[in-house]
């Protein structure tokens, strides 16, 4: 396939850089982070290390190019005392073979990003997520004959200092069986948006192990229910819960530390400022024995259904205790010794979803003081970073409360994420966090769920808003998603603010992703994109977009509990109806839709009458089955609801036929997901055992893999996890395997309910898809790696079955 790019996506790149290079801006927020800047300017990896480094990411990517790049590192003096970076046609190319293009940049991370910004807009590439159909690169021409810049350059400076990437949870939801190829990867994909501020959790446990071993005379037996599963390590770091999935081995505290330390290295190397984790509280048990005296407060139950004492309540040492201090001095400490080096940032979330017991302000400024003092007291320099979000979640933090706990370090000292800035932002409401430094932030994804979703007009405009706002105290721009690999034009443009000073014109911004996306300029799938802009990219409704679709979050709930209504709404002057809820229970979280599902079908229509064009795209092919996927999705929700009216109407056979036919969506949907390497369970189940030393290990690992995305938390024979279906996934093989005959269970009982004219047995129901569940997640069969099947013709042959218009007819009548 031949690049088709017109002139006038170039002239748009001409008007577009030439623009971003004029504009300068500041905030008071980075006037009082100017000293730690430049204590880690000073320490950033030598020039050489960086470019080479930068080398390496482009020989990975694009090694048909290593040698079409020139690479340098250059001062902030040379950007106007900004981070930077700058594109110039190579001098001394002459001739094919010769460098053709010198990117040049503060750091590492500035020259690859530079290099993708190149590639973006002046090649018309798209890199994005293997899983989400990988990068497209045939657009980019041969080596010799790359696009000239025009001769003074481009020079794009960073409005502001910091580009965040990672929540807390991110490394349990998607990073958990990671190794060494998978994170390289992935901190290549950080260099080339932009990301100079991420995360790095990767083998905490082992330095905890070390300094509760060596400072604190614990043994490893204390240590056994304190850490939990691979697969839930995030929670138990947040002490919401402890030995769950656990005890970890030692070969796994071994290999993580190991793991972690490349990726430290490869960080500090592109010169990255990784944050690393601090002490936030959470202590073992036994440490009550070995410090009796000891303010240790076991806290409230975290969603288990029994209140276990094996996983729940978790033990909390008062910041205001001496012991505090000490232990947060030696984790800090031990980190620098074990590490070598250190970015002076440290993230510690201490309340999140932990509502300390007094709402007195002196005390919680006196919590804060001391949680900062631990820090500090390892690393003089040391700064705080704190993800924002208990702000939004707990009532608990009034103004006062709020103003305490950000005010007891000295400004500059703490940075706050504004974790959900893209729809709840607290930099409004809280006069810029009172005066604190923080970062705009989009969450946008919880728990890894697969839904096609955004806030497309919200991230285009939010950030630039918040930067220009009066007194801003922003800091940077970030992504702190719960979960990576879906969405990939959401992260696209999201990581692309880092770098723009002013709003976008989102609908032309989407017209050129499109082009870029599939490496050519199709109007009709530009129509196609402009259609999903408009709908599932134009969320507005502030709902947390959790996914509740019926097929991967069924409702564990009597179905005569479930009252439904016809609902009518205008959408491009048809009048449009579906079956909606109209009263549930708290057993029953209806499904998000904040759309029409007949333009998301249109749009459907468009991409499938482009399939013989553009099938041998893998990033057109993931996009069709993603979107095929989101529409039967929602038709299976309303097909969910006609078994409902019909068991109201005490229709036998209305629900056998509704029934059958939301399975054999379930089943068919399985086929159109196996299609795609992006859309299976056997990845994430199989990385999971391949971490293992033993066969022991490898059944652990596998039952937190499967229980993470089921019923997640713990449960007994006849009450489910108050977590259940949190990390769903539309996955082939979950869905066949486990979602389907779920649903079977669920819909058998409602018609013996029926033919017995008896009330539908609840607790019977429950008893059997528990036992399904704890049998599923300790089943160990095997399931496909590779995607098979053909994509357009799976999705085209489901088009016509379901969501042709005469079958749409039975769901959404006009």
């Amino acid at each position: 396939m031949e690049a088709n790019f017109p002139a006038f996506f170039l002239l748009f790149v001409f008007t577009f850089c030439s623009f971003v290079s004029s504009a300068l801006s500041s905030t008071v927020g980075v006037d009082s982070i100017s000293r730690l800047l430049e204590i880690q300017d000073r320490e950033k990896a030598p020039a050489s290390v960086q470019e080479a480094a930068a080398r390496a990411v482009l020989h990975r990517l694009l090694p048909s190019h290593s040698s079409s790049f020139d690479f340098r590192i250059v001062s902030k003096g040379q950007c106007g005392g900004e981070y930077c970076f700058m594109i110039r046609n190579h001098p001394s190319f002459r001739r094919p073979g010769d460098p053709e293009i010198l990117l040049a940049g503060t750091t590492g991370v500035e020259v690859v990003a530079g290099l993708h910004w190149y590639l973006k807009h002046w090649c018309g590439s798209h890199i994005s997520w293997d899983k989400t159909g990988g990068s497209q690169l045939f657009s980019v021409p041969k080596a010799g004959f790359l696009p000239r810049v025009y001769d003074t350059g481009i020079l794009v400076k960073r409005p502001i200092p910091w580009s965040y990437y990672q929540n807390a949870v991110t490394s349990s939801y998607s990073f958990a069986w990671w190794d060494w190829k998978r994170w390289e990867k992935e901190i290549d994909w950080m260099a080339l948006q932009g990301v100079n501020l991420p995360l790095a959790f990767t083998g905490q446990e082992a330095i905890w192990q070390k300094v509760f071993q060596e400072k604190f005379n614990m043994s490893n037996s204390d240590l056994d229910d304190f850490f939990g599963g691979p697969a839930f390590l995030s929670w138990s770091r947040m002490a919401n819960l402890h030995g769950w999935g656990g005890p970890l081995p030692q070969s796994w505290l071994d290999q993580q530390l190991i793991l972690q330390k490349k990726i430290l290295a490869r960080m500090y190397e592109l010169g990255m400022t990784p944050v690393l984790p601090a002490f936030s509280g959470n202590v073992p048990a036994a440490l009550k024995n070995t410090f009796p005296s000891a303010k240790i407060t076991r806290l409230g139950n975290w969603f288990s259904v029994k209140s276990d004492p094996r996983w729940c309540c978790t033990y909390l040492l008062d910041a205001t205790d001496p012991l505090f201090i000490e232990i947060g001095k030696a984790f800090v400490e031990r980190q620098v010794q074990e590490y070598g080096t250190t970015s002076h940032i440290y993230n510690c979330d201490t309340f999140d979803e932990n509502t300390p017991p007094f709402d007195d302000p002196e005390y919680i400024s006196s919590l804060g003081a001391a949680i900062f003092k631990g820090m500090e007291n390892g690393d003089s320099e040391a700064v705080w970073l704190m993800q924002g979000w208990l702000f939004s979640y707990d009532p608990f933090w009034r103004p006062p409360q709020m103003k305490a706990l950000l005010h007891s370090v000295p400004v500059g000292k703490l940075v706050v994420l504004d974790l959900f800035a893209e729809v709840k932002p607290i930099w409004i409401t809280s006069e810029q966090f009172y005066g604190v430094p923080y970062i705009w932030c989009m969450l946008h994804n919880f728990a890894g769920n697969i839904e096609m979703y955004g806030v497309l007009d919200a991230i285009a405009s939010g950030p630039i808003e918040a930067r220009k706002s009066v007194n801003s105290t922003m800091v940077g721009v970030g992504m702190s998603m719960e979960g990576i690999e879906q969405n990939p034009i959401v992260y696209d443009l999201m990581s692309e603010m880092a770098f723009h000073h002013e709003e976008l014109d989102v609908k032309a911004w989407v017209d050129r992703y499109s082009t870029r996306r599939y490496g050519r300029l199709i109007p009709s799938i530009q129509d196609a994109w402009n259609i999903l802009y408009h709908t599932v990219y134009n969320c507005t409704d502030g709902a947390n977009n959790k996914n509740r679709d019926v097929i991967v979050a069924f409702p564990d709930v009597d179905p005569s509990l479930i009252s439904v209504q016809q609902e009518w709404s205008h959408h491009h002057g048809k009048l449009e109806s579906r079956t909606a809820v109209k009263e549930v229970t708290e057993s029953y979280d209806r499904p998000h839709l904040w759309y029409s599902t007949s333009e998301v079908i249109r749009s459907l229509k468009l991409f499938i009458s482009n399939g013989d064009e553009l099938s041998r795209s893998s990033t057109y092919r993931y996009d069709l089955v993603d979107l095929t996927r989101q529409a039967l999705a929602k038709y299976a929700n309303e097909l969910f609801l006609k078994v409902i009216e019909a068991y109201h109407s005490q229709d036998v056979h209305g629900v056998a036929f509704h029934s059958q036919r939301f399975l054999d969506v379930v089943e068919d949907m399985d086929t159109l997901l196996a299609c795609h390497d992006g859309f299976l369970l056997g990845p994430w189940l199989e990385s999971a055992k391949q971490l293992a030393q033993n066969e022991q290990q490898e059944k652990q690992f596998e039952w937190n893999g499967r229980t993470q995305i089921t019923m997640w938390y713990d449960n007994t024979e006849e009450e489910p996890s108050l977590l259940r279906d949190y990390g769903n996934k539309y996955w082939s093989g979950l869905l066949r395997d486990y979602y389907g005959p779920r649903a079977t269970i669920y819909f058998k009982y409602l018609i013996e309910s029926l033919e017995r004219g008896e009330d539908f047995r609840l607790k019977e129901w429950r008893r059997e898809w528990i036992k399904l569940t704890n049998d599923w997640q300790t089943r160990g069969n095997i399931f496909s790696v590779r995607g098979t099947g053909d994509a357009l013709n799976t999705s085209r042959w489901l088009f016509n079955k379901y969501l042709s218009t005469p079958e749409m007819e039975l769901i959404n009548p006009y």
